[in-house]
């Protein structure tokens, strides 16, 4: 069986009303686990095979009681005080902190698929599932959205999924049924060139699709770490490309009120890569001119085509 991972849709608020439950938004990568008689497999959300780089993540897969199971969950680095942290995961290989798969859906037990069981007799499977495994469970949050707002924003954490307690498995498709609200506005970014320096770079120029067009979003200058930087160079130094990727590019003769555009005297100085790298970006908001406003790099997306990352525009309040 071939599935894909329901989305969610984005949203500004938290849904309110007696369907709605909430979960963490874990910040880490989306996976589905997958047990058969053959073994384990974790497959990212575009099928990449993401097995070798987990292994204590795979035996607690294979700890489970059942011999054949697909979850749907959440791979995350946990730091020293215990917080989900997105750019631990980018060192997982050398800091040595804790590894942890939040579960929080089943879609096959055996040979039976349950993506057409409402969501409550999903977790209730779920939790008798993975009992005793090492695998951690998505719990509900107990409150009203307002006291779950304020207690994720007092821990720091990205955000909230709501999800409608009676909802079916959509696999591959964004679905009104289940609303994401991110509390720090950030997103995925297409790397499409570079500000050089005498190791590797300043800062990258990034951007998102739209109706296939890589069109600018920011330079982000912020937020690298000495690994993330040379991971990120790594994997666009021999990516170089002589055009200019983006369709909207130069589009300032000054910089713009917060220095973000980019003009023609500017693009001689940068370095365009074919765009293949996805990196997480974190910001206080978009600009009227489209751009973002104080950006600053998370880490790199593994789980994610540049061809899926287009411009998040949260829609309104869902009913």
């Amino acid at each position: 069986m071939i599935l894909k991972p329901m989305l969610a849709a984005q949203a500004n608020e938290l849904p309110v009303g007696p369907r709605w439950t909430y979960e963490v938004k874990w910040d880490g990568y989306r996976a589905l686990a997958i047990k058969d008689y053959s073994g384990v497999r974790l497959e990212s959300r575009n099928q990449k095979d993401l097995t070798p780089d987990y292994p204590v993540i795979v035996s607690a897969v294979e700890a489970a009681k059942a011999p054949k199971f697909v979850l749907d969950g959440e791979i995350v680095a946990l730091d020293h005080s215990g917080r989900p942290s997105f750019q631990a995961l980018q060192h997982r290989r050398t800091s040595g902190m804790a590894l942890a798969f939040y579960a929080f859906d089943v879609l096959a037990i055996g040979d039976e698929s349950t993506i057409r069981k409402p969501l409550k007799a999903r977790r209730q499977a779920l939790r008798s599932l993975i009992a005793g495994s090492g695998l951690l469970l998505s719990d509900p949050l107990p409150g009203s959205p307002a006291h779950i707002e304020q207690e994720i924003r007092r821990l720091r954490l990205e955000g909230v999924v709501a999800k409608k307690d009676d909802s079916v498995y959509r696999p591959g498709e964004r679905s009104d049924d289940w609303i994401k609200v991110r509390f720090s506005p950030q997103q995925e970014f297409v790397v499409g060139g570079y500000t050089p320096n005498a190791s590797n770079f300043e800062g990258l120029v990034v951007g998102y699709y739209d109706q296939k067009k890589l069109k600018f979003a920011a330079r982000v200058r912020s937020g690298f770490t000495p690994y993330s930087k040379a991971e990120i160079f790594r994997r666009i130094a021999d990516r170089s490309v002589e055009k200019c990727p983006f369709v909207d590019l130069p589009n300032s003769e000054s910089g713009g009120q917060w220095g973000e555009g980019i003009t023609e005297a500017e693009m001689a100085k940068l370095r365009w890569v074919k765009p293949t790298v996805v990196v997480q970006v974190a910001f206080v908001e978009w600009t009227s001119a489209g751009l973002l406003r104080h950006p600053k790099c998370v880490g790199i997306r593994e789980d994610k085509r540049v061809t899926d990352v287009v411009r998040e525009d949260p829609g309104s309040k869902a009913e």
